[in-house]
């Protein structure tokens, strides 16, 4: 009914059936046909027709002057709408771990905000999926197999811990043979690695964190960063010092033990439509993290 109220107007602006069809690139039957429905609804006559003139009746009139501005408003909305669901421009609101964010994906936030000049970023750099929940936050990534059912996933990888320290620590201390060793060492810690176990890459055994550590923080660039200042060995994923390890600031200690592999998720609410900015960077995030080998754990 809204299509053919639209008509109706139309040919109320044109001033006959023959202009608005033409106007309209439609057949003038099929827009009487549509205009002899739509009366038949509505159960009255919009146009008085003559041989001479065609113009609205009282309740045509009433229609016209009711519906236009109301048909005008609703394309106006619809055209705001689509601006905001299909073009990337605006601001997209993203939740993401302060050391992942911080450092390995750094290059997508450059590439999106070089590529796309109309978009914004607003980056909460935390673990919190509070402003998630309440629609503060459009898009968030998150470390670690994700149980709720009001959230959808993408996987984007899995990041593999490790234990490193600085080739002068290295130097000036025994390096441990095996975990137990550990517990003669200054250890660096952050969160969430207060309890966990190393597994061995071949035979499968495990052993238990042996000691409380002499750094505990909630921030995993602090540990890396003390580890490559000679301060101790760190429990470091590898998405964050992969490039330490690659120039020599760091090495790696106990070489076949590691940390479960943890997935890597981005994740938003389900009953949530993603906008063209928000799948923007979702694919972004997708695409830059299947070519990144930090994340293939």
């Amino acid at each position: 009914m809204l299509d053919d109220l639209e008509l109706f107007v139309a040919i109320v602006d044109a001033g006959s059936l023959n202009a608005a069809a033409k106007r309209l690139g439609m057949p003038a039957p099929t827009l009487t046909r549509r205009l002899q429905a739509l009366e038949a609804r509505l159960g009255c006559k919009l146009l008085s027709r003559s041989a001479r003139r065609m113009a609205p009746s009282n309740e045509g009139w009433q229609y016209y002057e009711r519906c236009k501005p109301l048909l005008t408003a609703l394309r106006q909305e619809t055209a705001a709408l689509d601006g905001a669901l299909n073009r990337v421009e605006g601001v997209v609101r993203l939740l993401a771990p302060l050391s992942m964010a911080n450092d390995m994906l750094v290059p997508v936030w450059s590439r999106l905000l070089r590529d796309h000049p109309q978009l914004r970023l607003e980056l909460k750099l935390n673990n919190s999926l509070d402003d998630l929940y309440s629609g503060m936050a459009d898009l968030a990534l998150r470390v670690g197999e994700q149980s709720d059912a009001s959230l959808r996933q993408r996987r984007l990888g899995a990041v593999r811990t490790i234990l490193v320290a600085s080739p002068a620590y290295a130097a000036a201390h025994a390096m441990p043979g095996t975990p137990q060793e550990l517990a003669a060492h200054k250890l660096l810690l952050a969160e969430p690695f207060e309890r966990w176990k190393l597994r061995h890459r071949e035979s499968g055994e495990e052993a238990v964190w042996p000691v409380e550590p002499a750094v505990r923080t909630n921030d995993m660039l602090l540990t890396r960063r003390l580890a490559e200042e000679g301060a101790g060995i760190a429990v470091s994923p590898l998405s964050i010092c992969h490039r330490q390890l690659a120039d020599g600031r760091l090495v790696r200690v106990l070489g076949e033990w590691e940390i479960a592999t943890r997935p890597v998720y981005a994740v938003w609410p389900e009953r949530r439509v993603l906008p063209a900015r928000v799948r923007m960077v979702l694919d972004a995030l997708l695409e830059f993290a299947a070519d990144l080998p930090q994340l293939q754990g």
